[in-house]
């Protein structure tokens, strides 16, 4: 008896996700709760586990194909060695009844018996599509990805040197009408060349939050800039014992939280939000940490920042990291904080203007640590300095609130034993 693999519930507000990658095959021998396939929403990526062990029996979506919870993506069958074969032949013999033209068949769906479409679906979106537009055989080409797969870079590197080769026969090559396909425009020497990729769901997720910050919130940044140097120093002398003591390094963003949080305490108006015609006031302090990974910029929650201390947010913040890059945040980690602190400095980053990630009413923006000549004391002194931006929704903070926050975290950093007297 067949056991369908279905979409789960994927959060509060989400209905709908893209399958990203099959990590399995039909044909393969599965384990109850090995993953199977990843699902990409418009916050997140998660595996789907397997329910029940035996042999994936078939995969009904491709893909790139949009699903909703609920939706049937695939079958595992009993895990006989009998069974299994006779499934696999069964799809095998259903695909060459309806085998098409090349284009067609590089997007069907694989059978473990099936060599050419095996290596199909191992082609992401991007170059499956370079591969059908201009009629070559993956084959043909040296995959230079993961285990051998095939990445963009191979192919146009392979159309540069060997385009010829890797053409199918136009002669041989007949639509259903008796005509030759029609020819993929041909890559010259030298030219130009562009490539269109669908908009992942957490890119596009990402557009329409931006663009609304922009379009219903009054946005202004306001800039200062931080001497490190107490900081740097405290940091320097403590960070051995720090890291032998709790097994985690110390490093700034521990620094700039605990700061925030203070600021955060005397100005409760940028820890606040807009509800319709209501301004609602939060007593409570979820940090939001920007994280850039593979598939777009993230903002996971450290929830009750106030109460942790340094050890544990640093802790906290190396783990929300890891586990948004790699896929493995669950949906309540992405929403609910009430200010947002991201670092720029970590790319070199010496200046920008971060935006407002709604409903919250401020950001901080981190950057770049930079030497640079200031003046202390009547006198001209090599520091290590940060310029930090505070971006803000002036519907809500006025401009003298945003300036003296930003001022209040400053005090706080350039003299740290300010954040353990809580002063």
């Amino acid at each position: 008896m067949a056991t369908e693999i279905i979409v789960p519930s994927l959060g509060e507000s989400v209905s709908e996700a893209t399958v990203a990658q099959w990590l399995k095959k039909v044909g393969d021998t599965v384990e109850a709760d090995e993953p199977l396939v990843e699902l990409e929403t418009d916050k997140v990526t998660l595996e789907v586990n397997a329910s029940a062990a035996g042999t994936i029996k078939s995969i009904k979506v491709k893909e790139g194909e949009n699903v909703e919870v609920g939706a049937v993506l695939g079958e595992i069958g009993e895990a006989d060695g009998k069974a299994a074969a006779k499934d696999k032949d069964a799809d095998k013999k259903a695909e060459k009844k309806s085998e098409a033209p090349k284009a067609a068949k590089l997007a069907s769906e694989p059978t473990a018996n099936d060599d050419s479409d095996a290596e199909d679906i191992s082609l992401s979106p991007a170059v499956r599509k370079l591969v059908e537009d201009n009629d070559l055989d993956p084959s043909k080409i040296k995959g230079t990805g993961k285990d051998g797969r095939l990445i963009k870079g191979d192919v146009l590197a392979y159309m540069d040197g060997g385009d010829e080769e890797g053409r199918k026969d136009k002669e041989e090559e007949k639509t259903e009408t008796g005509k030759p396909e029609e020819e993929a425009v041909p890559q010259k020497s030298g030219g130009r060349r562009e490539e269109r990729v669908r908009m992942t769901r957490l890119r596009k997720r990402i557009a329409e939050r931006l663009k609304e910050a922009q379009n219903t919130a009054a946005m202004l940044t306001t800039f200062n800039e931080i001497d490190m140097s107490a900081c740097m120093a405290l940091r320097a002398q403590y960070k051995e014992n720090f890291e032998k003591r709790h097994g985690i390094k110390l490093g700034f963003m521990s620094f700039f939280v605990k700061a925030c949080i203070q600021a955060l305490k005397d100005f409760p108006a940028v820890n606040a939000e807009i509800d319709g015609d209501e301004l609602v006031y939060k007593n409570y302090y979820d940090i939001g940490v920007a994280v850039s990974t593979p598939s777009g910029l993230v903002v996971p929650v450290l929830r009750g920042a106030d109460e942790k201390s340094f050890a544990e947010i640093e802790a906290g913040i190396t783990d929300l990291g890891t586990r948004a890059r790699d896929g493995k945040l669950e949906m309540n980690e992405l929403s609910g904080g009430t200010f947002t602190i991201t670092n720029g400095g970590i790319f070199g980053s010496l200046m920008s203007t971060p935006i407002l990630n709604p409903p919250q009413s401020g950001i901080l923006g981190m950057h770049k640590i930079q030497e640079r000549p200031v003046a202390v004391n009547g006198e001209v002194k090599i520091r290590p300095m940060m310029y930090v931006a505070l971006s803000y929704d002036h519907r809500i903070i006025d401009g003298r609130e945003a300036v003296s926050f930003l001022v209040r975290v400053k005090d706080a950093i350039e003299d740290p034993q300010r954040l353990l007297l809580d002063l």
